[in-house]
């Protein structure tokens, strides 16, 4: 059975100090409960083994937001997928669309990222997408498919099924706009399909696939009640445990 996950993306935002107490927070929240989907943080690099050692890991899991796609050696300012889980990360988010946007992330050097992850424990989650004008034309599903089979068709179906997929249309990260319920159960299921015909149907109902994009208190109960919409990647909405656990409480 596929996990239903929560995973919030605090992108660069908060101290080390701010991260650390907003962290304990949500551990202090969540405590004695036991939630109906697993719960991620994302966290800047330099908040990783702080955070680690000051939560329940069983509790919430902690991820990076990235890692280089090199093993080791001079690459000034990077920091390698080993680095990442001896903090005692086990997740990293790859291919964002403000990494592909802003630093020139391709599928080529995401495939690298992808395979250094899964050599060193860590369980990625995969991030996919269309910007609105591929939306207007019409383009949504085979951007989406592209993307997919690039970076990750490559793998064994052992190594995909470690995978966590991340659907964030664009056009709805940061802005306020949300694709409709039925849009993300759209995109969800074909993404669910894809996967199925290159890996089987067993392969794909085991594949959780999260919903990103203005995903918030308000709607998340809405997106999560699709069929193939596997929980969330929260962006501003996780930087507050209140509004975090609201989206955590919708399952």
């Amino acid at each position: 059975m596929r996990k239903n996950i929560v995973a919030g993306n605090w992108k660069m935002n908060k101290t080390l100090q701010e991260g650390l107490a907003l962290a304990t927070e949500l551990n202090a929240a969540l405590a004695n409960v036991t939630p109906n989907c697993d719960v991620v943080i994302g966290t800047p690099f330099i908040h990783l083994a702080s955070i680690t050692a000051a939560i329940d890991t069983n509790k919430i899991g902690v991820a990076a937001e990235n890692c280089a796609d090199k093993k080791s050696g001079a690459y000034t300012g990077e920091v390698s997928a080993e680095m990442v889980a001896s903090t005692g990360a086990k997740y990293v988010i790859l291919g964002h669309s403000e990494r592909r946007a802003y630093y020139g992330e391709t599928s080529a050097i995401l495939k690298d990222k992808v395979a250094l992850a899964l050599e060193n424990g860590l369980t990625p989650i995969f991030c996919i997408g269309e910007v609105l004008e591929e939306r207007e034309a019409g383009k949504h599903f085979d951007v989406v498919k592209t993307q997919i089979e690039e970076a990750l068709f490559n793998l064994s179906a052992e190594d995909f099924g470690k995978i966590i997929l991340a659907y964030e249309p664009v056009w709805a990260i940061g802005t306020g706009k949300t694709a409709t319920p039925e849009q993300a159960q759209e995109m969800h299921a074909f993404i669910r399909k894809t996967i199925a015909d290159k890996y089987g149907k067993e392969v794909a109902d085991n594949t959780s696939i999260l919903y990103g994009g203005s995903c918030n208190a308000g709607n998340a109960k809405e997106l999560f009640s699709n069929p193939d919409v596997d929980g969330g990647l929260i962006g501003g909405a996780s930087l507050k445990a209140d509004s975090f656990m609201t989206i955590i409480n919708a399952f």
